[in-house]
């Protein structure tokens, strides 16, 4: 054998376990990692909630103002006639 194949036949087991313990604690941690990423996918956190909620809460009260500009150009429809009109929208005064 030639002295340059005897050096890398030395020096690949050094060189390759690395590799090789980074691939048993790749294959080690998979499971762990997939059953991480399955309840987090299952799982809502209380600040994903509360963005939901407010985007439900955003979006009702776009869907109010469009219906309200809706109503006040066309008041004779009949989804407006049962509306509230703009003074009973707005909330008593404190005293």
């Amino acid at each position: 054998m030639s002295r340059p194949m005897r050096i890398f036949l030395l020096a690949a087991p050094l060189l390759l376990s690395g590799c090789l313990a980074r691939t048993a604690v790749d294959v080690v941690t998979l499971p762990v990692r997939a059953a991480s990423a399955g309840v987090d996918a299952v799982t809502t956190s209380q600040a994903e909630a509360d963005q939901r909620r407010g985007r439900q809460i955003r979006e009702a009260e776009e869907r109010e103002g469009r219906i309200a500009r809706r109503c006040e150009q066309h008041p004779d429809r009949d989804a407006c006639r049962n509306r509230p009109t703009r003074d009973e929208d707005e909330p008593a005064p404190r005293r």
